[in-house]
């Protein structure tokens, strides 16, 4: 019943994910939510950020930054990273956004990976989609009401999630 909603695996953040290893895998392109997932909702691109944009670029990988945040933002942060496009207003959990991102970095759902902070909106539309997602704690405990709300949610389907088992 909750499995839409579980991602292939859930890890403490962004930049512990193995990057290299994925790309020895054959993953070619990655898709980013931007807001808690790469930096603190609503902040700038910061080092960590910027450097992990230059390794992707380095090891090949193609990027997109799907959000469902107004194009100011997203625009903001793609133009102080290297290597990335962005796609705004995506509609997650919609597979519209997902689908246009994997045709623009010119991959498929067996070489893209979808790294994102929130279930019901980033690993739930990945899913539908048929993309290997990686659920990520977010960075910063404030957040938009809406999505403070949707977290109570999140953690009745992490608690099933854990409990069956799943890699942490």
């Amino acid at each position: 019943m909750l499995e839409p909603f579980y991602p292939k695996e859930y890890v403490d953040s962004t930049y512990e994910i193995n990057f290299e290893g994925w790309y020895k895998k054959g993953y070619r392109g990655v898709i980013f939510d931007v807001d808690n997932t790469l930096v603190p909702h609503g902040a700038p691109a910061d080092d960590r950020a910027k450097q992990l944009f230059a390794q992707l670029q380095e090891l090949g990988f193609q990027s997109v930054l799907l959000s469902n945040n107004k194009e100011p933002r997203v625009k903001s942060f793609c133009e102080s990273v290297v290597g990335a496009t962005y796609i705004y207003k995506a509609g997650k959990p919609k597979s519209g956004g997902y689908e246009q991102a994997m045709k623009r970095m010119g991959t498929d759902v067996h070489t893209t990976l979808f790294v994102g902070d929130q279930i019901f909106t980033d690993v739930w539309g990945a899913n539908r989609t048929g993309i290997y997602t990686i659920l990520v704690k977010p960075i910063h405990p404030k957040e938009e009401i809406q999505i403070v709300l949707k977290r109570y949610l999140e953690r009745i389907v992490l608690h099933f999630y854990k409990k069956k088992g799943a890699s942490l």
